[in-house]
């Protein structure tokens, strides 16, 4: 069976910490990050926390595009799953860069072909 989908998990360090807690920022970036990818954007819900931090999704109809913050670390997590011939690195990439993450780590997992095998990206340094 070909791959049915990609499924990138990215770890963000050393973001800028007005951006992860700037949830029009992040909305905002992560519906582009979609469309620079190609994907069509579906819906769109992102929630801000208090004192600090946003966990929110945009739902494409190729799959998904999430975040959680966490401000006071200058940390994010972030997934990327794209189904069919999308590049999840694009969006992963672009969000990556907004945030002025530092240092990343990627994964990334193939969808639907059976027993996972996973790719280990090593941490780089933006």
């Amino acid at each position: 069976m070909e791959t049915i989908g990609r499924h990138v998990i990215s770890e963000l360090w050393g973001c800028d910490f007005n951006k992860l807690n700037d949830m029009d920022f992040i909305e905002k970036t992560f519906v582009d990050a979609a469309l620079k990818s190609g994907a069509e954007v579906r819906e769109v819900a992102f929630h801000k926390f208090a004192p600090q931090g946003v966990s929110g999704v945009v739902i494409i109809s190729e799959s998904h595009l999430t975040i959680h913050s966490f401000p006071e670390h200058g940390y994010a997590s972030i997934d990327v799953y794209t189904c069919g011939e999308m590049d999840p690195n694009i969006a992963a990439d672009y969000i990556a860069e907004e945030l002025g993450a530092t240092t990343r780590e990627n994964i990334e997992v193939p969808r639907g072909m059976g027993p996972v095998q996973i790719k280990q990206n090593q941490a780089n340094a933006l």
